[in-house]
């Protein structure tokens, strides 16, 4: 059986690595340079495919890798059993641990004394922070959640760490958060539920990057999309892209599909939850699976049953019946396999060209750092050259009149 999971897990990183040339074009430096020797890297991120890809990579710079993963249910068994293969690389992930397994792979990882970080979600760095046991260089982070929840840890004067908002790159946010999410949400709900979505009503809860993606991705497939926002500017600027707003509790009425991507908790709540159309599919985008209120949901069920993999169908009292996908975690990452590989490539090229200039400018003290925009724009250039494109220049004399 591990034999088979081993065989698989190659076949799905080869895959990834065949089609993610900015990392391949890294892997020649870094294996070249070894930036990393004398390093150890802590990694909690979705361990699938393209994350095992950058294990190795950073592994091939010298790298002593630890990962674990940075949710429950998006590990793949298979990639991580191809992992544990690798010389330099520890593993600390399965599917479907519980939350005390979950805490106990993040505590593996810092047990080995990381002294670089890479964090999905926050997890890592926060666990750190409760102890602060040993000095670590730096850090950095790729989630809009994560990066939420360093911004609060360092508004209160709590983060002791420098880590570097890869998130919020605009490599990393424009491409990432739209193009990523978009494609991948609706392909794990595609995938799990085989339903049709042109002509269908679509509920969008947020409209950050990740929203729009998920919106843009609707409307193209046919739907009629809503938004539901909090932020009135964000609300405009939906308006102005053309689609509907209106609050959820009202927009949720007339929705064959919600989509959650806020970050925030309680966003679909039981007050909602009574309005909602007979045959609602639920999903959640967000990191947490807190947005969808689903002790609401059970308290509203007189029935509950899984009626295919991922899909539990709520049967309330007077007979309509809500769907929740994947128990309300990560949808594209619990039905599928993320974003796409290409999106990937360009989002870890970013975390690997940070962490090298974090082992090669630190000691920094502790607070949240941007991405260097040189970073951002060496890895605008190298896509563009993967893609066989160029540019345009400013002359001296332009540089000159722009005061640059």
């Amino acid at each position: 059986m591990k034999a088979h999971l081993v065989d698989s897990g190659r076949r799905k990183i080869g895959w990834a690595a065949a089609h993610m040339p900015l990392l391949s074009r890294l892997e020649e430096e870094f294996c070249r340079e070894e930036p990393f020797s004398g390093h150890r890297i802590g990694m909690s991120i979705h361990l699938e495919a393209k994350t095992a890809r950058l294990a190795i990579l950073l592994r091939d710079g010298g790298a002593e890798v630890f990962i674990t993963g940075s949710n429950p249910l998006s590990t793949q068994d298979d990639v991580a059993a191809a992992l544990e293969e690798e010389e330099g690389i520890e593993v600390y992930a399965r599917r479907g641990v519980s939350a005390d397994e979950y805490r106990a792979h993040l505590q593996a990882v810092l047990a080995a004394k990381p002294d670089l970080l890479l964090d999905d979600g926050g997890d890592l760095a926060g666990l750190w922070e409760e102890t602060r046991e040993f000095p670590v260089l730096g850090g950095c982070e790729e989630t809009t959640t994560g990066v939420r929840r360093l911004k609060i840890l360092a508004d209160r004067g709590g983060l002791h760490i420098p880590m570097f908002a890869v998130n919020d790159a605009q490599m990393k946010y424009l491409f990432d958060n739209r193009y990523g999410t978009g494609q991948s949400v609706w392909d794990g709900i595609m995938r799990s539920t085989n339903l049709l979505v042109a002509g269908k009503s679509v509920l969008v809860a947020g409209y950050g990057w990740c929203g729009r993606g998920i919106a843009m991705r609707a409307r193209g497939l046919g739907a009629r999309v809503t938004i539901a926002e909090v932020d009135p500017i964000r609300a405009v600027e939906a308006v102005m892209e053309g689609f509907s707003v209106a609050p959820l509790s009202e927009g949720i009425r007339d929705a064959d599909f919600l989509i959650t991507v806020t970050g925030c908790r309680d966003v679909v709540d039981e007050k909602a939850l009574r309005n909602a159309k007979d045959g609602l599919v639920l999903a959640n985008a967000g990191h947490f699976d807190v947005e969808i209120d689903k002790p609401a949901l059970n308290r509203l069920a007189a029935q509950v049953e899984e009626v295919r993999p991922g899909v539990e169908r709520f049967t309330l009292e007077d007979g309509r019946r809500l769907y929740l996908l994947g128990e309300g975690r990560l949808v594209n990452l619990v039905l599928g396999d993320g974003h796409p590989v290409e999106i990937m490539d360009i989002s870890f090229a970013l975390q690997g060209l940070t962490l090298r200039h974090i082992a090669a400018n630190g000691p920094f003290s502790p607070g949240l750092y941007p991405v260097p925009r040189e970073i951002d724009e060496e890895v605008a250039r190298m896509k563009l050259e993967s893609l066989g494109l160029r540019i345009d220049r400013l002359s001296p004399a332009q540089r000159e009149y722009l005061g640059g």
